[in-house]
């Protein structure tokens, strides 16, 4: 294995089932509000240099997770850089219970990647720069292609986070009540949904996330071995935060907003995100377009040998188009 690290800097957790890929460096860049992020990035593998994947991770998501992944892109010519949110995985907590999920507004998840982007994708990653992004990543993903249609030539998403089937009240009346709640000082309690237990806490038979038993046992793996990297349920304030973030997606003004091609994969079998949400807003899109990959949970990424392989191919399919 061959890392550039500091020795007093972050490392990478490395395991036989989840080596990290080789030729890496990792370190820590901070937002501009002053939060410390841990990153990594990767140059390409084999034949011509195509281009830097930006890589941004779903809730309660880390680096490690997406070893496999990653080695995927850079065999197709990619470089990959990634980092962990704040709040998640390697990356500095913001309360004081560091396994709730908190975020004081969904807007900081865009000062990451700003910050991301012009610290460390801009000075030492090549371009093209594509972003590629998964669940929570995918919904701040769309908010960047509204916010900077010039940062990325193309957005793939897996099963991103534009809604969720039935929330009380509907989705902006949600986030207005935990808005509320947030006001009287509750917003640091956690508000758990069964299928957001802790990963480390998940039988494979009952998993929200992927149909691949080894893949899930893989990341089960990682939790355990490293238990500073998880979180589990999400706070009042991260929900409240969310859900006006998805309320603001849900709205008919917001696809003529997103002026950057665009590809959307949605899973046909997700319980965590709402895949008639996703449909919704992929056939009002005016630069992109959406599939449903059938049989899929989740998480897209880590499913099996036979789905990963659909995922892939819509990925270099839409990544030529512009040839």
């Amino acid at each position: 294995m061959t890392i550039v690290v500091d020795p007093n800097g972050p490392k990478l957790a490395s395991d036989p089932n989840n080596p990290v890929p080789e030729g890496g460096r990792v370190g820590f860049f901070r937002s501009a509000d002053g939060v410390r992020l841990r990153y990594a990035i990767w140059p390409k593998g084999v034949g011509p240099h195509r281009g830097t994947v930006c890589l941004l991770q779903g809730r309660t998501e880390f680096i490690e997770k997406y070893f496999e992944t990653i080695a995927d892109f850079r065999s197709r010519g990619f470089g990959v850089a990634t980092f962990d949110w704040r709040g998640q995985g390697g990356s500095e907590r913001l309360i004081g219970n560091p396994k709730l999920g908190y975020v004081d507004k969904f807007s900081d998840y865009w000062s990451d990647l700003k910050s991301f982007h012009s610290e460390i994708l801009l000075p030492d990653c090549p371009p093209p720069y594509y972003l590629v992004a998964h669940s929570m990543g995918g919904l701040a993903a769309l908010f960047a292609g509204v916010n900077d249609r010039l940062m990325f030539e193309r957005i793939f998403l897996s099963s991103p986070m534009v809604g969720l089937e039935s929330p009380p009240f509907g989705t902006a009346g949600a986030a207005r009540i935990l808005s509320a709640m947030s006001f009287l000082g509750l917003g640091r309690l956690p508000l758990r949904r069964p299928q957001d237990k802790a990963a480390s806490k998940m039988a494979f038979a009952d998993n929200p996330l992927t149909g691949d038993p080894e893949r899930f046992a893989r990341s089960i793996a990682v939790l355990k071995a490293h238990p500073e990297l998880e979180i589990g349920a999400p706070t009042i304030q991260w929900t409240g935060a969310a859900l006006a973030a998805m309320a603001a997606a849900q709205r008919d003004d917001f696809p003529e907003k997103l002026r950057v091609p665009l590809l959307i994969l949605a899973a046909a079998r997700d319980r965590v995100v709402w895949t008639p949400a996703t449909e919704e807003l992929g056939l009002r899109l005016r630069t992109g377009r959406h599939m449903v990959v059938p049989g899929a949970q989740h998480e897209l990424f880590m499913e099996t040998d036979a789905i990963r392989a659909q995922v892939f191919a819509a990925f270099d399919a839409f990544i030529t188009e512009q040839s």
